[in-house]
């Protein structure tokens, strides 16, 4: 999920993060399209491409296509142009969210009008290498990239068989963004474990009945995923492309359950829609004093809470063990080839430049303010040693640098993402607004999806 902060009217496209796991992927058709036949992705045992092919390719005259949401993306197209004259790439704004993966989808069940070249977002990954639609790229080079970016991001773009089937290109490693005037005011510590922070939310609502520590949005399905990531949750594992396990009611998720679904019923945190009016109203005013968030998140409030200049600071999320800090992830996305391409060589040379060149990706984190997946950009002062004033200088940027190198590489997604948001969003969403039982939700999340994912035709394990 990029930081779009460039002006508040672009709120909508700060959310496209996570627009994938409110309703943008069907997996209605996914397993008769993939026919459960053998899986030709090639993976370790795939042949290299020779470097006299890549040479000879990228000086054969050729055009791509590029599917991408992100804004003025030219001007990083213009770098990859400029070093290969003889490759033209022409981007499309597809859509987001919906109309993105349902406009890709179609083509690719057409056989026709696919990309050459497509942005995807790591949740939805393998919603697309089920159905065998992504090009290893691992053949045309790109394990030589495996060390220019931060471990987990190469792990949500790995297959099981050695595959890449993606570049990581942005993030959204999470944190805590809370008002230090409010802090203080009450006599506040900023909280290192979700039990201070408990604490903190029933001391500060007590102290001002119109003021909540966050708001846990009950719309917000992303915010969710990335606290069991936090967490040390499992609730996604597949194998091969029949088999799954769903694991979303473990003890570790109720445990999330007891202590959000408590805070909820006490009537300490909010749970409003977020990305509203009124949630937008509210962090202006100062009703909330936290916001759980990613690292795409301070430059967002910025242009969206501009009435709160200066009162913000940046910290890690709280931890369950404080001994052992770690983090989840909300957010970024990936440029992947279609299997399908007529180009493949130049496809998967622009995919590894766009986000693995050095000046392409320093340009991403300066034109279109993302958060760096390589190694390089998250310690480069130039960046982490920014100091906004909307922040009282704090450098905001090395809190969220630090905090992308305690995220878990272990994190999992399902092939169908949509229909895990869906039932949340109508379970355990629906449990924290009307301030009932968290944790009975969570088993019924459960049960929803064991039942969907069987009807499409997936081996279902549980625990």
């Amino acid at each position: 999920m990029p930081r779009y902060f460039a002006a508040p009217s672009s709120a909508a496209l700060s959310r496209r993060g996570f627009l994938a796991a409110t309703g943008a992927l069907t997996l209605a058709t996914t397993l008769s399209a993939c026919g459960g036949g053998d899986d030709k992705s090639g993976g370790t045992s795939a042949k290299r491409v020779s470097q006299a092919d890549i040479d000879k390719a990228m000086k054969t005259p050729t055009e791509l296509t590029f599917w991408s949401w992100v804004p003025n993306i030219d001007k990083e197209i213009a770098l990859f142009e400029a070093k290969y004259p003889a490759i033209k790439v022409k981007p499309v704004n597809a859509g987001q969210g919906v109309a993105h993966y349902t406009k890709l989808r179609t083509a690719l069940k057409a056989g026709s009008g696919a990309p050459d070249a497509v942005q995807i977002e790591y949740q939805a990954i393998p919603t697309f290498t089920i159905t065998d639609s992504l090009l290893d790229l691992g053949p045309y080079g790109a394990t030589a990239l495996k060390n220019t970016f931060v471990d987990w991001t190469w792990a949500q773009v790995s297959g099981s068989n050695g595959e890449i089937w993606a570049i990581p290109q942005d993030t959204g490693p999470m944190g805590m963004l809370y008002r230090k005037d409010i802090f203080d005011k009450h006599g506040i510590k900023v909280p290192e474990t979700w039990d201070e922070f408990a604490a903190a939310a029933r001391k500060l609502h007590k102290a001002d009945p119109d003021v909540y520590l966050t708001n846990l949005a009950a719309n917000e399905a992303a915010a969710w995923h990335g606290l069991l990531w936090q967490a040390g949750a499992k609730p996604y594992a597949t194998s091969g492309k029949g088999d799954i396990t769903i694991d979303v009611d473990a003890p570790v998720s109720r445990k999330l359950g007891e202590f959000w679904g408590g805070l909820a019923k006490e009537g300490v945190i909010g749970t409003e829609p977020d990305f509203a009016d009124s949630w937008y109203a509210a962090l202006n005013k100062g009703k909330y004093a936290t916001w759980i968030t990613a690292a795409w998140g301070p430059a967002f409030l910025s242009g969206s809470a501009k009435a709160t200049a200066g009162k913000w600071r940046a910290a890690p999320l709280p931890q369950w063990d404080a001994a052992k800090p770690t983090s989840g992830n909300w957010g970024g996305s990936t440029t992947a080839v279609i299997k399908n391409t007529k180009n493949p060589i130049a496809a998967a040379m622009f995919a590894q430049f766009l986000n693995g060149d050095p000046a392409s990706a320093k340009m991403f984190a300066t034109e279109q303010f993302f958060f760096p997946a390589t190694k390089a950009l998250l310690s480069d002062p130039a960046f982490v040693d920014d100091a906004p004033s909307f922040y009282g200088g704090q450098k905001v940027n090395q809190v969220f640098a630090d905090i992308s190198s305690t995220v878990n590489s272990r994190f999992q997604w399902p092939p169908f993402l949509d229909q895990a948001a869906t039932d949340w969003t109508e379970t355990v969403g629906k449990s924290l607004a009307d301030k009932t039982d968290t944790v009975r939700a969570l088993g019924t999340w459960q049960s929803r999806l064991t039942t969907y994912a069987k009807k499409q035709g997936f081996t279902v394990t549980t625990s």
